[in-house]
């Protein structure tokens, strides 16, 4: 495992970086309401740690378990379903009544709503179109298992596999969105393009309200997985607006896809480039802007991990009843596997840890 002193932190990137000018949105009063209207939706579970003293040598950690949010598997449920149910219910007109889930079921009829996903961003995306009658057109890299092509299909969605990695499969659906007058629906951001995943990270910060109206004290240390970072970034701004510069950040990501990492270093958004990890949902070679720019100012710590370290990790929390994929536990990885860095990263045997097991596994 490598670490990063965060060097930018407290001012973050500068304008001569040429990031998207926005900031991440600490508001989670609209994804709230809107769930609150869905049936399926509920808390996902934080639980402790079975042994963290004796496997980890600290005092506590904490899992927030987003295995089976909203039947989805993974805390993507929260993101672009929220975007497209958010749509729908502006174009709803007419009282609320029977016939109101009707017209919301058709709300959106005619649209259509075109990703590049690794699998978890397209499974939303395809559940909120069926829900409001639009269409999802999702294109996969070659890397996603073909269980997840089946899943967004039975979602009623259309796949399409372009060939490559996930830049390419980015790149031509891009391109297709923009010939066809589709709606593009990414969950990273680059200048020019901020609105949508802006959205799809205010979603996320429903995780986020979660633990903190659980939690009655702030953890020390917060570890959070990245690809294109909209996760770790919604976490991260809505931890510091809740409880302050107190809690220790750090951002994890594979050493394969070392996107923000490397963007850090440079001081600018750089594109990286390497073999494919284990890690497919972080396996994201260039960062989100929006993201980027967040976590420049706001988080204290960056690592990478290894393949073998997320491995390592699956099978230890499948021991304890979690039962989730390399990208789920690439948090918990660092953690584990942060012996010879323990002083960098300032645990303690009295740190109190919070980490995401973010997806759970396909035949679970």
């Amino acid at each position: 495992m490598h670490v990063l002193n965060n060097p930018l932190r407290g001012h973050g990137l500068p304008r001569s970086a040429g990031l998207a000018a926005d900031d991440v949105s600490v508001d989670p009063a609209e994804p709230l309401a809107l769930l609150a209207r869905c049936p399926v939706a509920a808390p996902t579970p934080l639980q402790e740690h079975p042994d963290p003293a004796r496997t980890l040598g600290v005092a506590s950690l904490l899992l927030k378990d987003e295995r089976a949010r909203m039947g989805l598997g993974s805390f993507k449920a929260l993101g672009a379903a929220y975007v497209i149910a958010r749509e729908a219910a502006r174009c709803m007109d007419g009282p609320d009544g029977p016939a109101a889930s009707e017209r919301m079921a058709h709300a959106l009829d005619g649209s259509v709503y075109a990703c590049a996903s690794a699998g978890n961003h397209g499974l939303s995306v395809a559940a909120g179109a069926r829900l409001f009658g639009a269409t999802a057109v999702i294109y996969l890299a070659d890397s996603v298992p073909e269980a997840f092509a089946e899943r967004l299909r039975q979602l009623d969605a259309e796949v399409l596999r372009p060939g490559g990695d996930y830049a390419h499969a980015m790149a031509m659906v891009a391109a297709d969105a923009e010939r066809n007058g589709w709606t593009l629906l990414s969950d990273s951001s680059w200048p020019g393009y901020i609105d949508l995943p802006r959205q799809v990270m205010e979603g996320y910060l429903v995780m986020g309200v979660e633990v903190t109206e659980a939690v009655a004290t702030p953890p020390t240390h917060i570890f959070l997985q990245a690809g294109v970072g909209g996760l770790a970034a919604a976490m991260t701004a809505l931890f510091r607006e809740h409880w302050g510069d107190a809690p220790v950040i750090v951002i994890v990501e594979p050493d394969r896809a070392p996107a923000l990492i490397e963007s850090i270093r440079a001081g600018r958004a750089v594109a990286t480039t390497g073999a494919a990890s284990n890690m497919g949902r972080l396996d994201c070679k260039e960062p989100s802007h929006l993201a980027l720019g967040a976590l420049a100012r706001d988080a204290d710590h960056f690592v990478t991990i290894t393949d073998d370290e997320a491995t390592a990790t699956v099978d230890h929390l499948a021991t304890r009843g979690f039962r989730t994929t390399p990208s789920g536990a690439a948090g918990v990885a660092a953690v584990q596997h942060a012996h010879e860095q323990r002083d960098v990263l300032g645990l303690r045997p009295e740190s109190r840890i919070l980490a995401f097991i973010s997806e759970g596994r396909e035949d679970a």
